[in-house]
């Protein structure tokens, strides 16, 4: 071994293996030591370094471009009326079982029987029985009982559509169904 190998080699030894001081090339240090010092000059940096939009205005624009691609709340809740008149419409209420299927019977039942959700198809309510009652609670959800709010999952006219296929289920007596759970309504008279 020579000299200038014997000077590189640090005085510990494990298990009679010696290691070499391999310090780190300088110019990497520098740069290193460069980033260090950029990285509070980019952070508290108050607008642009360099060109394009400075960091608020880039939130900003994604932001909006985040909004834009999602569906737009529904700027009102539909009344009572036009809800009780989709349960005649033989495609509103197909598209409402669809939905259903796809997105509550997983807590309700493909027969709206109830599960870990309640029972849809008696006289018994939670949060109301009125279709604008259903449809509050399907676009807000109760998030204490584990349900989510539809609002910005499903397009109005899947909420409308399943708030129909809701009303629409009323008295259908699914087999095995859940006990009822919350406050008995008597039935509505039929044409009103």
């Amino acid at each position: 071994m020579s000299d200038h190998e014997q000077d590189r080699l640090l005085d510990h030894d494990y298990d009679g293996i010696q290691e070499y001081d391999n310090p780190m090339p300088r110019w990497w240090l520098w740069v290193f030591y460069a980033t260090i010092a950029f990285v509070p000059i980019y952070y508290f940096a108050p607008g642009n370094i360099g060109a394009g939009p400075g960091k608020v205005a880039a939130y900003e624009a994604e932001v909006a471009a985040y909004e834009a691609s999602r569906p737009a709340p529904a700027a009102g809740m539909a009344s009572d009326e036009s809800l009780r008149a989709l349960v005649a419409d033989a495609s509103a209420l197909e598209l409402g079982q669809v939905t259903f299927v796809q997105h509550c019977a997983a807590c309700h039942r493909p027969d709206a029987g109830g599960l870990i959700g309640p029972n849809l198809t008696d006289d018994a309510w939670l949060h109301g029985d009125a279709p604008s009652q259903i449809h509050a609670t399907i676009v807000n959800g109760v998030l204490e009982k584990g349900m989510p709010g539809w609002e910005r999952l499903l397009q109005p006219e899947q909420v409308d559509a399943v708030t129909a296929y809701v009303l629409s289920l009323k008295g259908t007596n699914p087999p095995s169904p859940k006990p009822p759970e919350g406050v008995v309504t008597p039935p509505v008279p039929p044409g009103t």
